[in-house]
């Protein structure tokens, strides 16, 4: 199965934030996007930092500093977020010759299926996707409780 890491679901959240707030063209700060989206301050400040190493998000120093997305937020696919955090853990690409058996044989090539169309999924989602969807939902919950 493919799970979501807390680590890449907490980075997720944040980068949703920078992504509500892109075209304001302001920095927010760790102690904001915390408070925002429930995420412990020393966690989202080193999940920040291999962000911003990964070039998905950049950073601003000074009295108005913060973090802002690196690129407009239709230009970050989830594939490329979850590489950054995930690293080589998100690509196991063992290769055929440390296959011991032919049943290992035929059990990886079906992972690796897996791993592909799951990756194929997330490259077609970019931030702004998960922005319109989460817009939608609270104009539906907005509509629930009218």
């Amino acid at each position: 199965m493919v799970e979501l890491s807390c680590k890449s679901e907490y980075a997720i959240l944040a980068l949703l934030e920078l992504a509500a707030h892109y075209n304001e063209g302001e920095p927010l700060q760790i102690r904001s996007i915390a408070s925002q989206q429930n995420i412990p301050d020393r966690y989202l400040e080193q999940l920040l930092a291999t962000l911003r190493r990964g070039g998905v998000i950049r950073s601003q120093r000074g009295a108005k500093g913060g973090y802002l997305l690196a690129r407009e937020p239709w230009k970050i696919t989830l594939l490329e977020i979850l590489n950054c955090l995930e690293g080589a853990d998100m690509d196991h690409s063992e290769n055929n010759s440390t296959t011991k058996t032919l049943e290992s044989a035929v059990v990886f090539e079906v992972w690796q299926e897996a791993r592909e169309i799951a990756n194929s999924v997330l490259q077609k989602y970019t931030l702004q996707d998960l922005t319109e969807r989460l817009n939608a939902r609270r104009q539906l919950d907005i509509m629930y409780y009218i």
